[in-house]
């Protein structure tokens, strides 16, 4: 009977950054893709709310396992976890997430705001990484995805107690229904959390507007 161990290895991680960190940054946004996406392209999404406030930065980090989305060449896709080893995977993200938020948040202003964005399977990665970051942040934007139900009752209500929450989703999301987003505000409620939900014309992806909309908010 084969017997299973694991050891820890060192790998390099990407990320992708829109910005210069400087003592002149006040806002940093952490900006977590979905399923099968690339980080170079994801981030491509928030390129106008950086050009529109220098003093906002983009860090859009990238899933630690990368795979051809169709069969053995072609596009290749990026993901943050599966259900095979599923919390050691977790494990390794939370502690790459970390690893890079205290290498660039002391670039920024001490004053600095951090927005943390998960799109779609982003939205239960950063979920569980700020319950178990060192930091916390201004606000958490779930879009078109949801907090992890499966998270530790007590991590998640230090985390929500008191933590602005939006949740974003389009009107014909194929994969996030609309009594999904309703499930996942009353789940939020369990943990006395109130959170704002925004809607908007369009599918399983970002929108300009709205993330201008969010920039553009006094924290």
């Amino acid at each position: 009977m084969a017997q299973e161990h694991h050891i820890s290895v060192a790998r390099t991680a990407r990320y992708f950054q829109l910005g210069e960190l400087t003592a002149a940054t006040r806002q940093v946004w952490f900006v977590c893709h979905g399923y099968g996406q690339l980080a170079q392209y994801f981030i491509r999404h928030f390129a106008a709310i950086s050009a529109a406030d220098p003093s906002l930065v983009v860090v859009a980090p990238e899933g630690l396992s990368r795979f051809y989305l169709q069969g053995t060449g072609g596009r290749v896709g990026a993901t943050w976890m599966t259900r095979e080893d599923r919390l050691l995977e977790i494990d390794d993200y939370v502690g790459y997430l970390n690893q890079l938020a205290a290498t660039l948040l002391p670039q920024a202003s001490a004053e600095a705001q951090v927005t943390v964005l998960g799109f779609s399977q982003g939205a239960a990665t950063v979920s569980r990484w700020l319950a178990r970051a060192p930091f916390r942040p201004a606000r958490l934007i779930l879009w078109a995805g949801a907090f992890p139900p499966d998270m530790d009752f007590q991590a998640a209500g230090r985390l929500l107690r008191g933590l602005p929450v939006t949740l974003v989703c389009g009107d014909e999301d194929e994969f996030v229904s609309p009594a999904d987003v309703e499930k996942q505000g009353a789940f939020l409620r369990e943990f006395g959390v109130e959170p704002e939900i925004l809607r908007f014309a369009g599918q399983h992806t970002l929108h300009a507007g709205l993330l201008q909309q969010l920039a553009s908010r006094q924290l």
